[in-house]
């Protein structure tokens, strides 16, 4: 019953935009046509959804460009104390913003000096990036991080947002 009153509303509309208007007149020429038939015409009619408005998400976020290696890179601890490996708990995700380039450490502990101290072997090998970006406030605002940070001039750290597991 359904399936035919759609037939009959898709041959006496020429655009179902028009509905909400030609209700009546479809209600004198047809019998038994429900609210429910007429809205499910509307759900599946292609002209309809491709004149349906998409929703605003609000404010959208500009892209942080990098144009060469090492000029911004993000560093952030991941907790593997509920599978850590010997004595290693946490691992330090260092990664190249441009290339993705990763480099992971394993660490005992969570501690500014273990950090500093990996973070300055991974310096000595590719150098400093001009900005190095971090979500973990509490480990990165120490005096060991910060003297990490004094030793090369033009090096800065940014405090991010807390980093999302699908990018």
């Amino acid at each position: 019953m359904i399936r035919k009153n759609i037939i009959f509303i898709s041959s006496f509309l020429n655009f179902c935009f028009f509905l909400s208007a030609k209700v009546d007149e479809l209600k004198k020429k047809y019998c038994n046509i429900t609210l429910q038939v007429t809205d499910l015409y509307l759900a599946l009619c292609e002209q309809c959804q491709l004149k349906k408005k998409t929703p605003n998400h609000g404010l959208v976020e500009c892209p942080i460009l990098s144009h060469y290696m090492n000029s911004r890179c993000q560093v952030f601890l991941i907790d593997m104390q509920s599978e850590p490996d010997g004595y290693y708990r946490f691992i330090v995700n260092y990664q190249d913003h441009l290339t993705k380039f990763t480099i992971l450490r394993p660490l005992k502990s969570k501690t500014a000096e273990e950090v500093a101290y990996q973070l300055m072997d991974i310096f000595c090998m590719f150098g400093a990036p001009f900005v190095l970006q971090s979500d973990n406030g509490r480990e990165f605002a120490k005096k060991k991080i910060q003297n990490l940070v004094d030793m090369w001039p033009g090096m800065r750290i940014v405090h991010g947002k807390p980093r999302n597991s699908q990018s």
